[in-house]
């Protein structure tokens, strides 16, 4: 079965001092959605940015704004994050007492709703959620920072999860993040994979090699 790949560039790894830019130029360059990591330096040791960052960029790009929280507890900052231009929020079952309670919440926000597996996270997870989400992310690398290196035990782990969301016939994303640049993809693709995040390989050399980047990233 052939899928589009979807590519969704990290910004994480983009020029903090000019994010708009940034966003402007990897829309133009041919992502397909904007990745954009929030850590609270409590759920991962890192801290990045809140909704008032994400209002602001939205006015620079009408591509899919993807938007991983990496902070708990999540769920009193859901209606923030969707006021202030999300299209996909995803989140991870570690992050607050109830993931089927917090799907749900996203869902009555009026966006898609993704579940985040950590690489120490089974697939098994999913059994009672999969039919409620739109998004399923497997970290390939322990979130928090970017440039990690891929771990490759999480192939088997989109494998397996892709076997599940064909079984359910329903259209559900397979995002990966983590490590993924020009080897990995492939790897990441073949296993199952229909979404990859990559900032390190999208944002490298500047804005002029962007789309070359996207377009390698996609398998072109």
């Amino acid at each position: 079965m052939t899928r589009s790949i979807l590519i969704s560039p990290s910004i994480l790894s983009a020029d903090f001092a000019r994010l708009g830019e940034e966003v402007r130029a990897i829309d133009e360059a041919g992502c397909d959605w904007v990745h954009i990591d929030v850590m609270d330096g409590h759920f991962v040791p890192n801290i990045t940015i809140g909704p008032n960052v994400v209002k602001a960029l939205r006015p620079h790009t009408t591509k899919v704004f993807d938007v991983h929280l990496m902070i708990s507890p999540v769920d009193q900052y859901l209606e923030a994050f969707v006021a202030a231009g999300s299209d996909i929020i995803t989140v991870h079952p570690e992050a607050g007492p109830h993931i089927h309670r917090t799907v749900q919440h996203i869902k009555s926000l009026g966006v898609k709703a993704g579940v985040v597996l950590n690489p120490g996270t089974p697939a098994k997870m999913l059994d009672y959620l999969i039919d409620d989400v739109d998004l399923i992310l497997v970290m390939s690398v322990n979130p928090g920072f970017g440039g990690q290196s891929f771990i490759d035990n999480q192939l088997r782990k989109i494998e397996a999860i892709r076997k599940m969301i064909d079984k359910t016939g329903r259209e559900i994303h397979l995002q990966v993040d983590g490590g993924i640049d020009f080897t990995t993809a492939p790897k990441a693709i073949e296993a199952g994979a229909d979404v990859l995040v990559a900032g390190t390989a999208t944002f490298r050399g500047g804005p002029s090699a962007y789309a070359d980047n996207i377009r390698k990233l996609r398998g072109g």
